[in-house]
C-alpha cells in the first residue's frame, strides 16, 4: 500500500481548493493549477486538509493513490511559494544573460544560444555564471532546467559546462604520461 498516500496535503491560508467532480483547481498567489483525478482515486477536502483515498482495492488504485497525492501537495507548494532551480556555469568565456523574454547562453560553440523564456517560467541571472529558473509548477520547471542544461553538460575532466547547483560531478584523471 501507498505510505505516501496516507498522509493529508495541509492547504495554507491564501491558497483555494475547488473540487468539482473528478477536477481539482488549486489557486493561490502565483496562479492558478488544474488537475484531473482518475476514476480510481477519491478526492475530498476536509477543512484546510486535502484527503486522497483509493475507491477500490486494484493495483491502479494502489498506485494512483500515492501519485494523485504528491501531484497535489505540489500544485499546493507551486501556488503558494513556488519552485526553483539554479543552474551554475562553468568554464572560460561561458556566461549567460536574460534579454527580455530570450536567456542568451554563450558556450564555447561558433554562435551564441537563444532560449526563448516560456511565459509560466520566470529566469534571472544574478551573475554572469548563474542561472535561476522560477515557477509554479515542478514538472515544467525541471523540464526547461534539463534543456538548459543538455546544451553543454558537464564534462568529468576539467567540470566545464553547465550544472544543477547541488550536483557534484565525479572528475576523472587525465592522461598520463
Amino acid at each position: 500500500m501507498s505510505r505516501v498516500g496516507k498522509y493529508p496535503v495541509s492547504v495554507p491560508s491564501g491558497v483555494t481548493v475547488q473540487i468539482s467532480g473528478p477536477d481539482i483547481t488549486v489557486k493561490g498567489k502565483l496562479g492558478e493549477s488544474q488537475l484531473t483525478a482518475r476514476d480510481c482515486v477519491e478526492v475530498s477536502l476536509d477543512g484546510s486538509q486535502l484527503w486522497v483515498k483509493p475507491k477500490n482495492e486494484t493495483k491502479e488504485a494502489r498506485m494512483m493513490w500515492g501519485t494523485t497525492r504528491a501531484l497535489l501537495n505540489n500544485m499546493v507548494k507551486g501556488v503558494s511559494d513556488g519552485f526553483t532551480i539554479n543552474l551554475e556555469i562553468n568554464g572560460v568565456g561561458y556566461r549567460a544573460a536574460v534579454d527580455g523574454k530570450v536567456l542568451k547562453l554563450q558556450l564555447g560553440y561558433s554562435h551564441d544560444i537563444e532560449f526563448p523564456i516560456p511565459d509560466d517560467i520566470s529566469m534571472k541571472c544574478d551573475k554572469p555564471t548563474a542561472i535561476s529558473i522560477s515557477g509554479r509548477d515542478r514538472q515544467r520547471v525541471g523540464q526547461i532546467a534539463a534543456e538548459i542544461r543538455s546544451f553543454r553538460g558537464p564534462e568529468p575532466y576539467k567540470g566545464k559546462g553547465i550544472k544543477y547547483e547541488t550536483e557534484t560531478i565525479l572528475r576523472k584523471e587525465g592522461k598520463k604520461k
